[in-house]
């Protein structure tokens, strides 16, 4: 396997990045850190930091000149960063030393790498936003269509009462309104890094933080009005909700997983997988690519996590870690919803299968309701009590439980009971609340 799923070949069709996958390469990389030196020097030329011309020349270099990043390749593992070989290399393209010299007046890197990185993030939230949007759509279709079709919930991997699929796909769908629901303030606060050496901005003219809030503008980034070079926070939002995100869609895989379980199959996918030996095998594989991502997500956030805490002013190896963890976090999080995207046009629920599946139940699904039927003729800890025994006789005695209820209780109504329509409560209420929300969403 490659390094990376997502730099694989024979991977990518299965852990698909889609747009997002661009903005992770090491040209977007080494684009957006030039974009960030040349809007440096335009706004240190404004203010009278260097020389208004030379902040002119470097800015309109920045646009229309293109670094190779293999060619930053050597000294960025000798420096153990890429801004010092870029900026030798932009001063060396500029072909213009009188005004080259004022490139990365008074930056670090960490100043460049950080707000370069933002601008990359906020493409790629973006791209989520849009995705999340088509997803809900579906997903709305999905639920409201069959807010009504009755199915076994379960818990504990048992019988519980019945739900509705619409319900399912609705608990599916309803985290994914609230995160998406978060991405405006999210990209409103992602913050430019402008604070020099050691984050006192002390080479950055008379006035740092005029400079710093006169780069955001014209980035489109927020004004920390401080430095952020030790405190990975606002790094650490982005990978928590795209950790949160994959998880929710990891609740989606794991459902459809034991949906088209054998003996269940109660849902039908789009498309499913084969086995290199046996031949009737239709593999789940979109919804195990759902749940694997989420494992690998998780894992990376540890590690973002871990790296959280920067020793003093700047810290090497946690920003190593975050280097190594952050692009992958942020692939894995969009092939997940690349791989939701795909999936849930093609979902299809087996009405019959889930029909069957009640009825197979032998009525036990409905000893709740039985129970508190009941409750109008006795203590409820008596009807519980009564039901228990009436549902030990039905798995004993290979009946109906709605047969043992008529037997033992002839003066309660049963029909409805173990209807399962009937039983679904606000189940189709709540997916068609979804349906509502998801498309207002959208």
């Amino acid at each position: 396997m490659a390094a990376s799923p997502h730099d694989s070949q024979l991977y990518a069709r299965l852990f698909p990045a889609g747009e997002v996958g661009r903005l992770f390469t090491d040209s977007a990389e080494v684009r957006a850190m030039l974009l960030v030196e040349g809007t440096l020097a335009k706004v240190q030329g404004a203010a009278g930091v260097i020389p208004e011309i030379s902040g002119a020349f470097i800015h309109r270099s920045a646009l229309e000149l293109a670094i190779d990043p293999g060619g930053l390749a050597e000294a960025t593992g000798r420096n153990g960063v890429p801004v010092p070989a870029l900026v030798a290399a932009f001063r060396k393209e500029m072909q213009a030393p009188e005004h080259a010299q004022y490139l990365h007046w008074g930056a670090t890197s960490q100043d460049i790498m950080d707000t370069g990185l933002m601008l990359r993030l906020r493409q790629a939230l973006a791209l989520f936003d849009e995705g999340l949007g088509g997803l809900l759509s579906d997903l709305a279709t999905l639920a409201e269509t069959h807010a009504d079709l009755p199915m076994p919930g379960r818990t504990y991997g048992q019988h519980a009462t019945p739900v509705s699929f619409g319900s399912v796909v609705a608990h599916w769908g309803f985290p994914l309104i609230d995160l998406r629901a978060e991405l405006p303030a999210i990209r409103a606060a992602l913050p430019v890094s402008l604070s020099g050496a050691a984050g006192t901005g002390s080479e950055l003219g008379p006035d740092p933080a005029a400079l710093r809030a006169a780069l955001a503008q014209a980035l489109g980034l927020a004004d920390p009005e401080r430095s952020w070079h030790a405190d990975r926070g606002p790094v650490l939002r982005i990978t928590g909700w795209l950790t949160r995100m994959t998880t929710a869609l990891a609740k989606m895989g794991e459902d459809l997983i034991l949906m088209t379980q054998s003996g269940i199959g109660e849902v039908r996918l789009g498309h499913a997988g084969g086995s290199s030996t046996m031949p009737q095998k239709q593999n789940p594989v979109g919804p195990s690519a759902l749940v694997g991502l989420s494992h690998h997500v998780t894992a990376l956030n540890g590690a973002m996590l871990a790296a959280g805490h920067p020793r003093q002013e700047r810290d090497g190896a946690a920003w190593f870690t975050e280097w190594l963890s952050l692009p992958q976090l942020v692939l894995s999080a969009a092939s997940a919803l690349e791989t939701a995207r795909d999936l849930a046009p093609g979902l299809a629920p087996d009405a019959e299968a889930m029909r069957a599946a009640l009825s197979g139940s032998g009525g036990l699904i409905h000893a709740e309701a039985l129970s508190f039927r009941l409750t109008a003729h006795m203590p409820r800890p008596e009807a519980q009590a009564q039901v228990k025994q009436a549902c030990l006789r039905a798995r004993d005695e290979g009946r109906h439980l709605a047969e043992i209820a008529a037997e033992t209780w002839p003066e309660i109504d049963t029909a409805e009971i173990f209807d399962a329509r009937a039983a679904l409560g606000t189940a189709p209420d709540e997916a068609r609340l979804f349906a509502r929300r998801a498309r207002r969403a959208a």
